[in-house]
């Protein structure tokens, strides 16, 4: 079991666009309902050329970094974005593009890898420490977190940035995805202690699970947010016979 701190979050989901309104997603995790329309959080602290070519994603998952990572921390984080399915909705633009034997755009070619995210928050917040980009299917945010945990272990004391997001599959492939969502992204600061301005800690474990896996009506990333403000004990995620497991730490 590894013991942490939460010490600080943000996230954004269609009707909640400020990445920093914890009171609205204190309202939704007291009474959860379904999240419809499109995200377009607020990104005016990009550069006015970076805020143009950002995709949504981009805009969903540099704005929660924006909210939970303080700008005394940012030049010097190291960090984990963690996506399924990353930039899907540029690829199949320039799919699209290729079909109808036109030239694909350099921008948005370099917008469609895996590691989009992760390296525009190194250019915007000049940060040159360690940056990570994972996917691991519907297991992602589990994952994601694990290497989060991992890197706070050996990162000296300091705290670790983790950002995960995903967007709904544009058509025409949206019938392929065995876990249809509305767009999302959730920030979440980790660090080894507690911080002056608040926090709580975590207990994280990788257990054992028998039986049926647990049906969720969210992302795993904000059923995390919900169970973290609906202050309930325990929650586990993850696929049989694995489970992640996450206590509040008294």
């Amino acid at each position: 079991m590894t013991e942490l701190w939460l010490q600080g979050w943000a996230a954004v989901a269609p009707g909640i666009d400020v990445a920093s309104d914890h009171a609205a997603w204190q309202a939704w995790a007291a009474d959860p309902r379904p999240l419809r329309g499109e995200t377009r959080p607020d990104v005016k602290f990009l550069p006015a050329m970076q805020r143009r070519r950002c995709d949504g994603l981009s805009r969903m998952m540099l704005a929660v970094a924006n909210a939970c990572c303080p700008e005394s921390l940012r030049g010097d984080a190291l960090s984990v974005f963690a996506s399924r399915h990353g930039s899907f909705d540029t690829t199949v633009s320039m799919l699209e593009t290729l079909a109808k034997d036109e030239p694909l755009s350099p921008t948005q070619f370099s917008h469609s890898v895996h590691n989009t995210q992760a390296g525009l928050f190194s250019i915007w917040a000049n940060d040159q420490q360690l940056a990570q980009s994972l996917a691991s299917r519907n297991e992602t945010f589990e994952h994601g977190f694990l290497e989060a945990v991992c890197l706070l272990a050996r990162s000296g004391g300091r705290p670790v940035l983790f950002v995960t997001g995903d967007e709904a599959l544009p058509e025409p492939v949206a019938h392929l995805s065995d876990d249809p969502h509305p767009p999302y992204a959730v920030g979440l600061l980790l660090g080894s202690q507690p911080v002056e301005t608040g926090g709580a800690g975590i207990r994280f474990d990788l257990e054992t699970g028998q039986g049926a896996d647990p049906q969720l009506a969210w992302p795993r990333a904000l059923e995390f947010v919900r169970w973290w403000l609906a202050k309930d004990e325990c929650l586990a995620l993850g696929d049989s016979p694995r489970r992640f497991s996450f206590r509040r730490q008294s």
